[in-house]
This record gives C-alpha cells, structure tokens and sequence, in this order.
C-alpha cells in the first residue's frame, strides 16, 4: 500500500532511542547507552501511598478532564521551589504541566518554526532534540561545547549572522557531554543575546542532579525575556509519571498552551495530583541529595575504570553532575564498530554520531552511569575495555 505521508517525516533522522531502549530491557547485556535514572531510587512505596490518598480524598476528580495549564498546587510548588532555590521569581501562571519535558522540544519547535526557520544548539547536542525539532524541518547552526559551554565566539557569530529563532541548550550537565556551563559563560551567553531576537532554551533536566548538592544560577535569572526553561521530574521521582514543565514569558506561555491543548488536551491529571500529595508529604531536597550522591560515586568508579582499563589515547569529560559522560576513543577506533562489537560483548554503548546535526562523532561515546551498581559498571566496564582493546 503506497501510503502518503507527510514529506516532513523523510527529514526525521535515523533513530537511536528505540534501539536504546530494546536494549535496555535484554538482560544478558549490560546497557551503558541509555539515559534510564536508577531504579533504585523511585519510591514505590511513597508514591502509593500518595496514589492511595488521592484515590480515597479525590478520586472522582482526579480522573475527570482538566485544564490545558496544569494542576495549580503543583505549579505552586514548582514556583515556591525556583524562588527558593534559585532566587527566580516565576509566578505558577508562567508555568505549564507537560508529558515531560520531551513534550516541550515538540511544542516549542512547533509554535517557533516554520520550514528553513534557522535554529541553533551546543555540538553535539542532545539527540532527542535533534529528532524532536527535525520534524519541523529547520535550518540547524551548531556551536562548538566545550569544557566550560558553548564556544562564545561561535555562539556570537551564529546570533548574529544567522539570527537563530531560538538556541537550545543544556547548561547544567549537559547531555551527551555531562559538562555544566561556568558561570562566565552564562554571563557571555545573556550579553549577546541581549538586543536579540534569539531566545534561549534552557533544558534544565539535571538541574537536580550536581554531586556537590549545589545548584548553579540559571541563564533565565540573568535574561528572563528571552529565556524558556523546562524542568522534569523523570530524573528525581519517576519517568514513567511523565510530568515535566516549561516556564516562559507569557507571550510564549499563551501560544504554547494552544499548541499544547490541539496535541493532547492536557497532561495526566491523575499522576499531577499523585505527584503534588508526593512532593506535599516527602522531602524532595533529600531525596535529590541521596541520587546525587550516588550517581556522584558511580561517576567517579567509571571515570577511575576509563583512566585504569583502558588502551593509551582514550579521555573522557569529568562531570559535576547528571548522568552521562563522553569518552573520546582512541586514533582510529570508529564508535559504530565500538557499538556494534560491544553488543557481542555483551555491554552497549551510544555511539557519538546522532548528536551531531552537521556530522562528527565518529570518535565519540556516550555512557550512562546512573542505572547501575557498582558491581554492574566494573562488570561492563570490563566487557567494553576487552572491546577496544581488542579493536585498536
């Protein structure tokens, strides 16, 4: 059946993230390649008992339709949190609900880009965005990241040549990379696009996430009319809740929650009020502290494993936070023969590639430290070191 879909969906890169996640789920392979938050740390236990609360309190309620904007007391939190830990002052009105913050990559894209429209973000770059924005057909400009962010004069030509709808990017523990932008370089960053109509897309999924429990001032306080900040709560709490949050001018806020209620209406109702009775009884500071905690220790074994087991020529990013770092293979050593011998060796990697919109990469893996114990990193550590050594 020749079936005639829209020309849009030939401009959809190959994706990886269906593969990741089939991977995910094989037991006999040790998975490096996805972005999955440890297991360990979702509370089943709280969150039935809050599920149980709203059930017996509200139930009714709670499965009946709701507003495209979200539930309220949940907003409020978020606002109370962002004034509390970040000096921001962003009132629940410019705040939304969304399925994720995958969601807001779609709906942003969606209400800023028309078809050539230039769109910019950090090279590489997170490949989810990559997908989400390709859809829409734009022109991509990259900028060079390096250990401190974006390359400023890069950043300043492309804002200023290319007048980019809008520059995404990840300013703390960014993702493919695990770097976190210095707090000059948000500084730089504020000042050129100052005068601009370019807006900056902060995707603060790992904001939580920082090993030394700190939190880094967001590119939003220093230019909050030209900045979209989105928050998850996938890496903290549960990512099968799906309940992220855009924070915008209200401007923005307006067109996308028109695009938001032609696209699904609303979020879950169900898991905002699960959610908010969560965060109302738990402690969500400490619960934070702990992951980081983790997810800091089992950083540093895999940076020590890279920098002991592996073959001369091999370097890696050092992350303050998140979960991912980027190792740099050796001369030579193509990362799709890395993934693809790797899976006979019974460990997966993400190879460099799609976080590339301009080709690169081929020297490039990602890895994910924060879905496995100790036992289970030294183990697939060890299967990936007999790879490349094996290979180079």
């Amino acid at each position: 059946m020749p079936y005639r879909f829209a020309d849009r969906m030939h401009c959809a890169p190959p994706s990886f993230l269906g593969k990741l996640f089939a991977v995910s789920t094989d037991p006999r392979i040790i998975s490096f390649a996805g972005g999955l938050p440890s297991s360990a740390f979702i509370d089943v236990e709280g969150l039935a008992d809050a599920s149980r609360h709203v059930f017996d309190e509200e139930g009714r309620e709670a499965l009946q339709y709701s507003t495209t904007d979200g539930y309220l007391p949940l907003r409020e939190f978020i606002s109370r949190r962002y004034a509390r830990r970040l000096g921001l002052s962003i009132p629940p009105d410019e705040i939304q609900i969304v399925n994720g913050s995958q969601q807001c990559l779609d709906l942003v894209a969606k209400i800023f880009l028309n078809r050539a429209d230039p769109v910019a973000m950090e090279r590489p770059g997170y490949l989810g965005a990559i997908e989400a924005f390709s859809l829409y057909e734009p022109s991509f400009h990259d900028v060079a990241f390096g250990t401190d962010g974006p390359d400023i004069d890069e950043f300043r030509h492309v804002i200023r040549e290319c007048s980019p709808k809008f520059f995404y990017g990840i300013p703390n523990s960014q993702n493919p990379s695990g770097q976190t932008y210095t707090y000059e370089k948000r500084r730089a960053i504020a000042e050129v696009l100052e005068g601009s109509d370019t807006v900056f897309y902060e995707d603060d999924a790992f904001g939580e996430l920082f090993f030394d429990g700190r939190p880094r001032r967001p590119i939003k306080a220093l230019i909050p009319d030209l900045c979209i900040l989105s928050g998850s709560f996938s890496k903290v709490i549960a990512p099968g809740m799906r309940i992220g949050w855009i924070c915008a001018p209200k401007e923005i806020l307006s067109q996308f929650n028109c695009a938001k209620q032609a696209a699904d209406l609303h979020s879950n109702f169900l898991c905002q009020k699960v959610l908010s009775r969560y965060l109302a009884t738990h402690d969500l500071d400490e619960h934070a502290r702990r992951i980081s905690t983790a997810y800091g220790q089992n950083c540093r074994l895999m940076c020590d494993l890279l920098d002991d087991q592996f073959p001369a020529g091999t370097a890696h990013t050092h992350p303050e936070g998140g979960m991912f770092l980027l190792a740099t293979l050796p001369d030579g050593l193509d990362s799709m023969r890395v993934f693809e011998e790797g899976l006979k060796g019974g460990v997966a990697v993400l190879p460099g590639i799609p976080f590339y919109v301009s080709g690169g990469g081929n020297s490039t893996i990602r890895l994910n430290f924060s879905s496995m114990d100790d036992e289970r990193i030294k183990e697939g550590m060890d299967r990936l070191a007999r790879v490349v050594r094996a290979l180079v």
